[in-house]
């Protein structure tokens, strides 16, 4: 049985004493909250380390919303992986779409930040998703085995195991409109039957898939009830506590 992951992928939201209030509220509700789901919260750089030393000895783990491929150098406002591992991060998102069609980051440019990661001990989100258009061309399948070949290119079986996927429709994230759950189960399907094909039928039971785009606390329990749906990468109800934690509370 595959844990169930809810991740808050906070972006660039939250000055540090926003986040000390939000990771505060997170860490006390989750004490009166049974729930079996895994918690990771990714907030904004300047962030990191104080939220890292709020949520010690807690439920919850911390990631980072990008990294750069290089181990350091000339590269003027750029993070590496061992300074988001130094401040206590366990996981970094990676290919969410805001990189993707904002800041032009291409598959290859993914790929080498998998690398990086996995390398530095460190758990990539790795994010997929098709835009309205491509959606509507009958093209999602098509992209997203384009992203997700591309995006694991010469990666291990034994590394995928510290890989979470997560598709989040570029047409769903921040709209309010959300993949129906027939849709995300249709998708994530697809997703377990290409990593089958790509590694192993048994890595394809063990790999986690998340679904992002709009997830919020009315619309997670008809998602989350999908079977191969392991979870949810969420945006803007991740902002505040109570909308994160009701979310939290349908896993159990």
């Amino acid at each position: 049985m595959r844990t169930k992951i809810i991740a808050g992928n906070w972006k660039m939201n939250k000055t540090l004493s926003e986040s000390i209030t939000l990771a505060s509220g997170i860490v006390n509700g989750l004490n009166n909250i049974n729930t079996k789901a895994e918690v990771i919260i990714c907030p904004p750089f300047t962030s990191l380390e104080t939220v890292n030393s709020l949520i010690k000895n807690s439920k919850v783990k911390l990631g980072a919303q990008n990294m750069h491929f290089e181990d350091h150098g000339a590269f003027t406002g750029e993070i590496s992986a061992a300074m988001l591992k130094s401040v206590g991060c366990e996981f970094v998102i990676l290919g969410h779409s805001e990189r993707r069609h904002i800041f032009m980051e291409p598959d290859e440019m993914i790929n080498k930040k998998i690398k990086k990661a996995l390398g530095s001990n460190l758990k990539p989100v790795f994010c997929i998703g098709e835009t309205l258009e491509e959606r509507e061309s009958n093209s999602t399948f098509k992209v997203l085995e384009t992203q997700v070949r591309n995006g694991l290119a010469n990666v291990t079986g034994s590394e995928l195991l510290n890989i979470i996927i997560a598709y989040e429709p570029v047409w769903a994230i921040g709209t309010g409109k959300t993949a129906t759950p027939e849709q995300a189960q249709e998708v994530h399907q697809f997703l377990r039957n290409l990593i089958s094909q790509m590694f192993s039928e048994e890595s394809s039971k063990i790999v986690r898939i998340l679904y992002g785009g709009s997830v919020k606390p009315s619309n997670a329990e008809s998602l989350l009830s999908k079977e191969d749906i392991d979870g949810a990468l969420v945006g803007g109800a991740c902002l505040q506590a109570e909308s994160f934690l009701q979310i939290i509370s349908v896993v159990n």
